[in-house]
């Protein structure tokens, strides 16, 4: 495999809905299917190479060679697929997905990629088709597309996998309940009629939980003087500037320490090589409090649990929930996030 596949497109993403939407509140009806907790991936085949992208063009693929060499060998055509990376485990009867186990696989040394690929095989599941031989997809709708991927999926066995979709609502949503115990994350409804459009959120996903992927952009010292009191938190607006969203904090004695050797290589540097300071604005809220923040390579990704936004930041702090290795910085922007739908103040105060 000397020759490169096609450059993987961005993926068709999702808007946030509070409640599994009815079939007919779409034009030409929707599709539900489960929304699965892994890595988002772009898998081009081409005549002599595979290529596995992520959300922002992330490549994935020196991290799954297990992966690689199930799908070269799966497909007799040049395809792209639309999918989940996932990592299984459990017991039979009792499996579930390992998010833990899949972060960890995103390994600079090649040592321990191979290691990790024997121990911790990866699947893939696949949910849509971009293209099959020369044949572009992007135009068709979701429907045909789907049906394509059934008969390519046909034979397809472990580690490669169809995803299961269903058009019949009372199902979705007991899946958003029935499948939580597996570790699946909530249901994405597809607009049946839809063309795929990278990088437009044409989707819809209802979640178990409000969250949202944040830049990690500094930390505050812990007021004690050691380990890490909080995260500083951004995202990327339309015009492409990193603003502040807010912090996440709530870390045990042991969990502040380790964050201040783990976030160390990203901390800034001037020309002599000492780390940099910055502070935050003072306001009427800081009193004697120390502003004082480190700086850091705008790199990480976290994703976080919110109740709500006030303006362009988190209402209060928010949760660390993971770090997403998989996602590109630039990649996370406001439009990640649920806007509520206007509604005048008048009329809640108002008895009706």
């Amino acid at each position: 495999m000397d020759q490169p596949a096609a450059p993987p497109i961005e993926p068709m993403l999702a808007k946030a809905t509070k409640a599994i939407p009815e079939p007919d509140s779409v034009e030409g009806g929707l599709s539900y299917e489960p929304k699965w907790d892994g890595f988002r991936a772009i898998v081009s085949v081409g005549a002599d190479s595979v290529e596995i992208g992520s959300r922002g063009s992330k490549l994935l693929t020196r991290y799954f060679p297990e992966l690689v060499a199930v799908v070269a060998a799966a497909f007799d055509e040049p395809v792209m697929l639309d999918g989940e990376i996932v990592v299984r485990s459990g017991e039979p009867g009792e499996e579930r997905l390992d998010w833990e186990a899949l972060s960890q696989r995103i390994h600079p040394a090649a040592s321990r990629v191979k290691t990790l690929s024997e121990e911790t095989p990866a699947s893939f599941i696949a949910f849509d088709l971009i293209s099959i031989g020369d044949r572009s997809l992007l135009d068709e709708p979701f429907s045909v597309r789907r049906d394509l991927l059934e008969t390519l999926m046909v034979d397809a066995a472990a580690p490669l996998h169809l995803s299961r979709t269903t058009r019949d609502v009372a199902v979705a949503r007991r899946w958003l309940d029935d499948f939580e115990g597996a570790g699946l994350d909530g249901v994405i409804a597809k607009p049946l009629a839809a063309p795929y459009s990278p990088g437009k959120r044409t989707l819809l996903k209802t979640k178990h939980a409000r969250t949202a992927d944040v830049v990690l952009t500094s930390y505050r010292v812990h007021k004690s003087g050691a380990g890490v009191g909080s995260l500083l938190l951004g995202l990327y607006d339309a015009d492409g500037e990193l603003r502040s969203v807010g912090g996440a904090s709530a870390f045990t004695n042991v969990r502040r320490m380790e964050l201040i050797d783990e976030l160390a290589p990203l901390v800034m540097r001037d020309e002599h090589g000492q780390a940099v300071t910055g502070e935050s604005d003072r306001n009427r809220f800081s009193g004697n409090k120390d502003v004082s923040f480190v700086p850091l390579e705008p790199t990480r990704v976290i994703e976080v649990r919110y109740d709500q936004m006030e303006g362009s930041r988190f209402r209060h702090t928010v949760q660390f929930d993971r770090w997403r290795p998989d996602r590109d910085a630039r990649s996370c922007t406001f439009e990640q996030l649920e806007q509520p739908l206007a509604y005048d103040l008048n009329d809640v105060l108002t008895q009706a």
